[in-house]
């Protein structure tokens, strides 16, 4: 395939037209890094080559955009890649690159995501680590993160006895209101080991 012509299409993209009518749209750097030119005689697989490299190019600088606004896993951000250039290879190689730069770290998302969870939402085990995996981190390194928050479990399941729940838990009689604070606190992710343990100590010290 021969190269008809090679002008500027819009900023720093270049219009590329074969002789087969083929039209492309290559950004500035391709062009230079492959020394793309009118009158240049190209191989199907030097093409496809070329077009990788736009490809992969055009995903990479999707992804840094992507990445201006919040931190994403290598999961995360290889499935929000695959919904946009459906080529999952391409996408997967973009997102090794991005983790072997270090843009992207699986690791110390993790450990955002945990003190999101723990310290700011004041969930439980649980919840911490459902809500992490969520996100597209794998289960054992959501245990890792997890581990140095043991102690702020039970200070995090007080706190909330003693601000959210402090209405309800007036008369240690009334059960429908501790079943309620229960359910409620299963909801943010505690066993219901720790709310019993939990909410009796905390009667017991009301009724001291």
């Amino acid at each position: 395939m021969k190269i008809i012509y090679v002008k500027v299409y819009k900023g720093t993209t270049f219009e590329v037209e074969m002789d087969n009518d083929k039209k492309i749209y290559l950004h500035a750097d391709i062009i230079a890094d492959f020394g793309v030119r009118e009158g240049m005689e190209l191989s199907r697989p030097e093409l496809r080559k070329i077009i990788y490299a736009s490809n992969f190019r055009r995903a990479y600088q999707y992804a840094l955009y992507c990445l201006d606004y919040r931190d994403y896993s290598a999961k995360e951000m290889c499935d929000k890649l695959v919904k946009t250039y459906k080529n999952e290879n391409l996408c997967k190689a973009v997102v090794r690159k991005l983790e072997e730069s270090g843009i992207i770290s699986d690791e110390r998302y993790a450990e955002k995501l945990a003190f999101r969870y723990v310290e700011g939402r004041k969930y439980g085990y649980r919840r911490a680590k459902h809500e992490i995996i969520l996100k597209g981190i794998g289960e054992y390194l959501a245990e890792d993160v997890l581990q140095i928050y043991t102690e702020k479990f039970t200070e995090n399941l007080d706190y909330l006895l003693k601000t959210k729940y402090v209405r309800l838990l007036t008369d240690k009689d009334d059960r429908k209101s501790i079943e309620k604070v229960r359910n409620s606190l299963v909801r943010y992710g505690y066993s219901y080991e720790e709310i019993n343990n939990c909410v009796s100590e905390y009667l017991d010290c009301q009724e001291d």
